[in-house]
């Protein structure tokens, strides 16, 4: 019996331990985003290691054993309110406790260090902090063994109004007190936020308060200029309405010029990546990124040059700005834009920014493609109540989290994110060969990561490889990349056919020039000889309709110089055309390689010309209009040759050019349309004898008209369709009686 119970514990427990999963459940979804906005999911770049609270750090043990919770409260020894966090070279971690006014430094391990708290100013006399919310530390540097530069802690005393900077062992150095210049308003209110310090002492700071950019100073105090100040917004009646004000209501009204910043940080060569974000931009920031805009306006994160010139690259599927999903059903506060209060330079060029809102992390390399975002709300290791700062120690990511509890959760980079970082060294070092190794193993770990297809295409382009480049760049809709990878391919292929492209251009030009010159013959001799021309000449006569639309029209009509067999011609040519555009467009125009059908294009041609025709006719009848509905309907059809002419050349000139000058091919596609409507236009007035007022008033009625007999053509199937349903409703109810 003990054996036989013996043994049924046992499976029980060999079932318990296959029920397991394999492996840890993260606590978020690591994801990039594609081309069209669709989550790929992809493995975890950082893993939350552990999460260090008060406790951990050694904080409460500075309070005595015998101490009672009320006393530990009374001494605000946990974290509180804290608003910032940065890591010096040697891993040491500095975090702004805000409302416990103080500094607190932990070692590498995260054990305390000391805490500068109260300290005796540059008169000697005992001073604090007020609500400081930013920190920066730089490092001593040698040259040598000499030191040439202190190393020094800098603090945004908020509230109070100055900077306070300290030795790198915590002793106090000096009050950097705020800066004064005739560009600030009179109003002005000085409280600095954030700090960064580039390696010529300069000082950018960011002041809650102040809205025309970022503060450049010395590290004395001496005001030097703005930077980087956000655009404003403007309403169109405000625009309309400035220009009935007089220059002293104008020069009131444009007091606020910009929005305050709120957060910033500085890479090794002095540039300034820096967040905003501002309820009253936030449809101009979704607006921007849904259009997918590479300018700097409206984007919630700049990357500054040390003059103040906005220089990020926006390379990427998506501008980097956090989240491009603005919609979620499950919780309203998670809508819209990515509220981004803070940034962080990684390795390798990498930057990431945190949302607010979503308590989520997104990791950027230097083009602007997203390489990963993460992160989600709970109470798990890995999730956030809420992210007040973030930084990098290392391998490691610091998240400073919460509100009263507040804790520091380490992540680790895992052999992933290794992957990616190696893949991206190679490529900022010049290794090619060794990226394009590295790229690929990260594609057997996630075959859908696009930026390791884009990876692949730089570092082909980079060695040379062009045609190579164009096919990994194909595979991920890059068409930024791709033209720049076809342009320099198509340098060499013009250089090797220099003397035939001027040649053939030369020879189509004659044989246009030829062939309208013939038509034009052929037109007068059918005038001339006043009889009936043939089907050939009627097509022919085309070519005078479309450069003569006056005279062309009165002959289509009154001499039947056209017909409706020559009209039906133009329609199908139309198809064709519309067709080869939807199916022969290169990849630069249609990277995604969309395309319609035959019969759709047929829908497309076929229902606006007769919709068109016959709302036309319906209309002019009772307006004393002279066409008949055949007329009409031959002047549509002759009317529609542009589109052809412009169509087919523009598609077969678009597997030949680049990014840059698709503007001009879809320009010449417009004009064929304005072309084609400008010749309907002056067509139906022809036909009709209308003059020119009473045929723009006929032609909207005729819009009007094609809307109202489409609605009825919907509501006529639908009644249809109910009839349908209802009759067989009937059918199989009798069906199941019987």
């Amino acid at each position: 019996m003990k054996k036989l119970v013996s043994l049924i514990c046992i499976l029980f427990a060999l079932l318990m331990v296959a029920s397991l999963p394999v492996g840890a459940a993260s606590a978020y979804q690591t994801y990039t985003y594609s081309i069209s906005g669709a989550p790929l999911y992809s493995p975890d770049a950082y893993t939350a290691e552990k999460s260090i609270d008060s406790t951990s750090m050694g904080l409460l043990s500075m309070v005595p054993t015998t101490a009672t919770k009320e006393e530990q409260d009374l001494n605000n020894l946990s974290l509180k309110g804290a608003s910032d966090m940065v890591v010096d070279k040697a891993g040491n971690v500095y975090i702004a406790d805000t409302e416990n006014n103080r500094i607190v430094c932990l070692d590498r391990y995260y054990r305390i260090r000391f805490i500068i708290k109260d300290f005796l100013n540059d008169q000697k006399i005992a001073d604090f902090f007020s609500k400081p919310q930013g920190v920066f530390v730089t490092e001593n540097r040698y040259e040598g063994n000499e030191l040439r530069y202190k190393g020094r802690i800098f603090v945004c005393d908020t509230e109070a109004s100055r900077i306070v900077t300290f030795n790198l062992d915590g002793s106090f150095d000096s009050i950097i007190e705020a800066p004064e210049s005739d560009l600030f308003a009179e109003d002005a209110v000085y409280w600095p936020v954030a700090v960064a310090v580039d390696s010529y002492d300069r000082l950018y700071v960011v002041s809650s308060e102040t809205s025309e950019g970022i503060i450049v100073m010395t590290d004395k105090g001496e005001f030097t200029s703005f930077i980087g100040a956000q655009q404003s917004v403007t309403s169109v009646w405000d625009q309309i309405w400035k220009r009935f004000q007089t220059a002293e209501q104008r020069q009131a009204s444009s007091d606020v010029i910009s929005y305050p910043y709120n957060n910033i940080d500085i890479t090794e060569g002095g540039f300034i990546y820096a967040t905003i974000y501002a309820e009253d931009l936030k449809d101009q920031m979704q607006a921007a990124i849904t259009a997918k805009s590479i300018t700097g306006v409206y984007a919630p994160c700049k990357l500054l040059n040390p003059s103040g010139n906005e220089i990020m690259r926006r390379n990427g599927f998506w501008p980097p700005a956090g989240e491009i999903d603005f919609q979620n059903m499950y919780d309203p506060s998670r809508t819209g834009v990515s509220r981004v209060i803070d940034v962080a330079c990684g390795p390798e060029n990498t930057w990431s920014i945190v949302d607010y809102n979503r308590n989520k992390i997104y990791t950027y390399d230097y083009d602007g493609n997203l390489l990963f975002a993460f992160g989600d709300s709970g109470s798990q290791l890995g999730n956030m109540s809420v992210i007040r700062a973030i930084c990098y120690q290392g391998d490691n990511l610091l998240v400073l989290d919460g509100t009263t509890n507040q804790r520091v959760t380490v992540f680790k980079r895992t052999e992933y994110g290794d992957a990616l970082i190696l893949a991206l060294h190679h490529q900022n070092v010049r290794e090619y060969d060794k990226a394009i190794d590295d790229w690929k193993e990260i594609l057997m770990r996630n075959s859908n990561y696009d930026a390791a297809y884009v990876g692949i295409g730089q570092a082909m382009f980079r060695s040379g490889k062009y045609e190579e480049a164009l096919d990994y760049y194909r595979a991920a809709y890059d068409t930024v990349n791709y033209s720049v990878a076809y342009k320099e391919m198509r340098k060499e292929w013009m250089s090797k056919f220099f003397l035939l492209i001027p040649l053939a251009i030369g020879v189509v030009c004659v044989l246009i020039v030829k062939f309208m010159q013939h038509a034009g013959k052929i037109n007068k001799a059918v005038a001339v000889s006043g009889k009936r021309g043939s089907f050939k000449d009627e097509l022919y006569f085309v070519f005078h309709v479309m450069f003569h639309p006056i005279d062309g029209f009165w002959d289509l009509k009154h001499e039947k110089r056209g017909s409706v067999k020559a009209a039906l011609v133009f329609m199908v040519l139309t198809v064709v055309a519309l067709f080869y555009r939807s199916v022969g467009v290169g990849y630069v125009m249609n990277p995604q390689g969309g395309y319609s059908t035959i019969f759709m294009q047929i829908l497309v041609v076929a229902v606006p010309v007769l919709l068109f025709a016959i709302a036309n006719w319906c209309l002019t009848t009772l307006f004393e209009g002279e066409g008949k509905f055949r007329d009409i309907f031959v002047c549509i059809g002759y009317s529609l040759l542009p589109i052809v002419l412009t169509s087919v050349p523009v598609t077969l000139f678009s597997n030949f050019v680049v990014s840059e000058e698709t503007d001009i091919l879809n320009l010449i596609i417009t004009l064929g349309f304005i072309w084609a409507g400008f010749l309907i236009f002056f067509g139906t007035m022809v036909t009709h004898d209308y003059t020119m007022g009473k045929n723009i008033l006929t032609t909207g009625g005729t819009i009007i008209g094609m809307a109202f007999i489409m609605f009825l053509a919907i509501l006529f199937t639908s009644l249809v369709m109910d009839m349908v349903s209802f009759a067989t409703s009937i059918i199989s109810e009798i069906n199941y009686r019987l």
